[in-house]
């Protein structure tokens, strides 16, 4: 996820709580996406959709930190 941002993504993970939750939250979905699509756990297709969307939500969350914390560098 955003190769570009590779160095400032590491940094803010252990500077930038916000961001270190937003991370943590969005790979904790990710994962669990992967999880039900695979039935490795259940989970119904509004379920898996409903998930994505919350997934989509945080990675735009994400992004704008990014550019924010990019742009005061």
């Amino acid at each position: 996820m955003f190769p570009e941002y590779r160095d400032l993504i590491s940094q803010l993970k252990t500077s930038d709580r916000h961001f270190q939750n937003l991370f943590q939250k969005h790979n904790e979905i990710d994962q669990k996406v992967k999880n039900m699509e695979s039935r490795i756990e259940s989970g119904s297709p509004e379920q898996i959709e409903a998930l994505k969307k919350e997934k989509l939500a945080l990675k735009d969350e994400i992004y704008a930190v990014l550019k924010k914390a990019s742009a005061t560098v």
